[in-house]
């Protein structure tokens, strides 16, 4: 009977299959400021046991720089679209020149930010599902907060919680020396102000050598330039023997 239905194509699963759409690796570049922005909640410990309160930050690529940030009692996606669009604004974001990249959180996925996006003129980007290595720049950044020596078990309260992201994106934005964006800080890049910042360390280097050469086996010294473009999953580049021609 089976080999019958086979031959006749009426054999099929009669189950109840899930199938998993296929998604397309996001492949984003910024070579400036503005251009891509990378977005994510984490929970900050409440109080008590099961207490938590959800901090929103929206982050620059491309500089490193916090552009945005607020916290709050619960994860919502009307106050996320109020939060970008108040950040859009604030940076003078103009139509169709900014990506916004983030997981496939509630907040992210919603109609609500969706619909926001489309009227501002701002192209989304979603992660593919249970991929940690998508959105690598929010992940970083918020080990960075986490593992801050003042960072606390545990916040008294939402105000204590606002206090201390206030502080310390204070430092992240204008002190702290980032590896990424060559040991410059996000805020000197985000406004433009890396050229002179490398000349002035130049400066400094090249008064050094000349005070003692002999200090520096290798010649004279130069400035780490800061990277031209960056990248969210940069292509693989291909290999020469591999080409068809």
């Amino acid at each position: 009977m089976y080999k019958t239905l086979r031959a006749l194509k009426e054999t099929r699963e009669r189950r109840n299959i899930l199938h998993h759409p296929k998604y397309d690796k996001p492949e984003l570049i910024a070579t400036g400021p503005n251009q891509v922005w990378s977005w994510d909640i984490t929970k900050l410990k409440g109080p008590v046991k099961w207490s938590y309160f959800y901090l929103y930050v929206l982050l620059d690529i491309y500089s490193r720089n916090v552009v945005g940030w607020t916290c709050h009692f619960r994860e919502s996606a009307s106050i996320a679209a109020h939060f970008i669009e108040e950040t859009c604004g604030r940076q003078k974001i103009e139509k169709d020149k900014l990506i916004v990249h983030s997981d496939r959180g509630p907040s992210m996925t919603s109609k609500t930010v969706a619909f926001l996006l489309a009227d501002l003129g701002v192209t989304k980007s979603l992660n593919r599902p249970h991929v940690s290595n998508d959105n690598p720049y929010s992940e970083s950044q918020f080990k960075t907060l986490k593992y801050q020596p003042g960072f606390p078990e545990r916040f008294g309260s939402i105000f204590d919680a606002k206090a201390f992201c206030r502080r310390f994106f204070k430092w992240y934005n204008k002190e702290h020396r980032h590896s990424g964006i060559a040991l410059m800080t996000p805020h000197v890049v985000h406004y433009g102000l890396a050229d002179e910042c490398n000349e002035k360390r130049q400066k400094v280097l090249d008064r050094a050598f000349a005070e003692h050469p002999e200090r520096f086996v290798r010649g004279r010294p130069k400035t780490i330039e800061l990277e031209p473009t960056v990248w969210i999953n940069k292509p693989e580049e291909p290999d020469d023997e591999s080409e068809i021609f």
